[in-house]
C-alpha cells in the first residue's frame, strides 16, 4: 500500500513546496485537487504540465490521481437538467481524464457533492449515470481508473453508500468505472463497520481506491475512529493500491496534520507486516 497527502492539506505553499514536504514526510504521493492550481486547471497549457511533472519528479514523489474534480470552474453538475451546464461539465471531466493521463496518476475519485445534487429531481440519477458511462470511455482510453465516491448525506442525496455506487458501476459495466472507499464517508453512511465494508467489498474487484479521514473531518489518528482494522482487512485483501490522507480540519495546521497522518498510519502499516 503506497501512501499519498491530499495536496490541498498544505496548498498555502507553493506546489514545489507541497511536493517536497510530502517527500520529507515520507509520502510516496500527491493526490492533487485541480482547484489548488486555478479556476481553469482542466485547461492546463503544456508548459504547466510539464512543470509540474518536473516539481514531481525532482521531490521524488507522484502524483497519485486527481479529486475535488468539479469544484471549478463554479456552476458545474452532473444533475442539473440544464443541458449547457452538463455539456461543459462533460468536457471538464474529459479533460481531467486526459490531465490525470499525463501527469502519471493512475486514478480520479468523483466525489464533488455540491455538483451532483438530485434534489426532488426524478431524471438526475440518469443524467449522472450518462455522464459517467461517457467519461468511462475517456478513462478505459487513457489508461486511468475514474472512482464514483459514495458520500455521506450531509454533503449530498445522491450515491451514499458503496452498495449505491457499486450498482452504477456495474450497470454500466466499463471496467474502466469502479468506486472507492472515504473511510470518514463510509463511518457516517454505511451500516456495517468500515473495516466490515473493506471484507465485503474488496473481493468484489469493485474499489479501486481509498481515502482516510476521521470521521470527525481530520486525519487518521486524530479523532476515535480506529484505523488498525481497516488497514488489517485491507492488507488481508491484498490491497496494494494508494492510501490517500484526506483530513478537511487541519488540527493546528496542514503540515502538521499531514506530518500526525502519516505517521499514524505507516506506524500501523509497520505492525502489520
Amino acid at each position: 500500500m503506497k501512501l499519498s497527502l491530499c495536496n490541498e492539506v498544505v496548498r498555502e505553499l507553493p506546489f514545489e513546496g507541497q511536493c517536497e514536504l510530502a517527500a520529507e514526510l515520507g509520502y510516496r504521493g500527491l493526490e492533487l485537487a485541480p482547484f489548488t492550481l486555478g479556476e481553469e486547471t482542466y485547461r492546463m497549457p503544456a508548459a504547466e504540465r510539464a512543470s509540474v511533472r518536473r516539481a514531481c519528479a525532482d521531490a521524488g514523489v507522484a502524483i497519485s490521481g486527481l479529486h475535488w474534480l468539479l469544484v471549478a470552474p463554479k456552476g458545474l453538475s452532473i444533475t442539473t437538467a440544464d443541458a449547457g451546464v452538463r455539456q461543459q461539465t462533460l468536457e471538464v471531466m474529459r479533460r481531467l481524464v486526459g490531465l490525470c493521463a499525463e501527469l502519471g496518476g493512475d486514478y480520479l475519485v468523483h466525489g464533488s457533492p455540491a455538483q451532483r445534487q438530485s434534489g426532488s429531481d426524478p431524471d438526475a440519477a440518469a443524467r449522472a449515470e450518462a455522464a459517467w458511462a461517457a467519461v468511462a470511455e475517456e478513462a478505459r482510453a487513457a489508461g486511468v481508473t475514474y472512482c464514483i465516491e459514495p458520500l455521506a448525506r450531509r454533503e449530498t442525496d445522491f450515491v451514499n453508500t458503496v452498495a449505491e455506487a457499486a450498482a452504477i458501476v456495474q450497470r454500466i459495466g466499463n471496467p474502466a468505472l469502479r468506486t472507492m472507499i472515504d473511510t470518514s464517508a463510509a463511518a457516517l453512511a454505511e451500516a456495517e463497520p468500515v473495516a466490515a465494508l473493506v471484507e465485503r467489498w474488496m473481493p468484489t474487484g469493485l474499489v479501486a481506491h481509498v481515502q482516510l479521514n476521521d470521521s470527525n473531518r481530520r486525519g487518521p489518528g486524530q479523532g476515535d475512529d480506529r484505523f488498525a482494522p481497516v488497514l488489517a482487512a485491507l492488507k488481508r485483501n491484498n490491497y496494494a493500491g494508494w492510501l490517500a490522507m484526506e483530513p478537511f480540519d487541519y488540527i493546528p495546521d496542514g503540515p502538521t496534520c499531514a506530518a500526525r497522518a502519516i505517521g499514524y498510519v505507516a506506524g500501523i502499516l509497520e505492525a502489520l507486516a
